[in-house]
């Protein structure tokens, strides 16, 4: 490589952010946050007023965007909630740790097919793993989070809290790259009814029933979470398999997004030594089948 990975990397964050999407640096040759976490906040300058994750902290001002990769050869995330984006992440069998698996893009293909329109042409980007992102522009005035698995297997979604690496960004197994399409497209109408469907009718919980509601969920969610980091060798996926059926109701009662769940029950029972693989196998199949056997009509409190 010829260039200065330095300076490329800051033509893809600002070549982002004149896109309108905001934008935050990723590890040198990696993809997770480049930030400081909550426990080492000094909760000064951005978090004068209390601790700001990557989400908050992203941005478009490019002034911004060039002082923070002057200091390091960052690669590119893209905040897709702020953004205004819904990307769709189509994933190879051997990424989700499966031979077997279907190929992400076979899927949404077919699945579009089955909704009667072409997959949407739009602007594509290449992972590192062969996979494909397809970037959407997200209806206006609506609030639509990640899924892993909802829409079909081996097809993913980034929305509010999740990211995705911009084109541009270096990792050893190669660059992302933009394929196709200048422009998002606007989300289909059919795909947002699969990653936001229609509330089921019910009486509405009151407001004091809600709050004690989520606030027992997040409990069970830091408890749970404890309990799969703290596992010793032999009883790992078993713990991260209860956990995932125990927290799965709080999903169908909507208490707790599912990827929230999903994100720090996988980053446990890989801190204990399981695969990421295997743990992506035990939540999808556990959560898939609390959140089916749960519903607020069936609960009791």
């Amino acid at each position: 490589m010829t260039h200065d990975p330095r300076s490329t990397l800051l033509s893809a964050a600002l070549d982002a952010a004149e896109r309108g999407w905001h934008v935050f640096p990723l590890r040198p040759g990696g993809k997770p946050p480049a930030l400081h976490g909550e426990k080492s906040c000094t909760r000064t300058g951005e978090c004068a007023g209390g601790h700001r994750k990557w989400e908050q902290r992203a941005t478009t001002d490019p002034d911004r965007i060039r002082v923070a990769w002057s200091r390091a050869p960052f690669n590119v995330g893209i905040a897709t909630g702020p953004s205004g984006l819904i990307v769709v992440d189509l994933d190879t069998p051997e990424h989700k740790g499966s031979s077997d698996a279907p190929d992400g893009a076979a899927t949404f293909g077919a699945l579009c097919e089955r909704a009667g329109h072409a997959v949407p042409d739009t602007y594509r980007v290449r992972t590192t793993s062969g996979g494909t992102h397809l970037y959407f522009t997200a209806p206006s005035g609506v609030r639509i989070g990640s899924t892993a698995g909802t829409v079909a297997a081996s097809v993913d979604t980034r929305g509010w809290g999740g990211y995705v690496v911009a084109a541009g960004s270096i990792l050893p197994a190669g660059d992302y790259e933009a394929l196709s399409g200048s422009v998002a497209a606007p989300l289909s109408s059919w795909l947002q009814t699969i990653l936001q469907p229609s509330p089921k009718p019910s009486q509405a919980p009151s407001v004091a029933v809600t709050g004690q509601s989520r606030r027992y969920a997040d409990v069970a969610l830091a408890n749970e979470t404890r309990n799969v980091a703290t596992a010793q060798h032999g009883e790992r996926e078993r713990k991260l398999f209860t956990a995932a059926r125990a927290l799965g109701r709080f999903v169908a009662w909507g208490d707790l997004p599912r990827h929230m769940v999903e994100q720090a029950l996988q980053e446990a029972g890989e801190a204990t030594g399981l695969a990421a693989s295997e743990c992506r196998s035990t939540l999808r199949s556990a959560l898939n089948w609390s959140i089916a056997h749960n519903s607020r009509t069936g609960a009791t409190t």
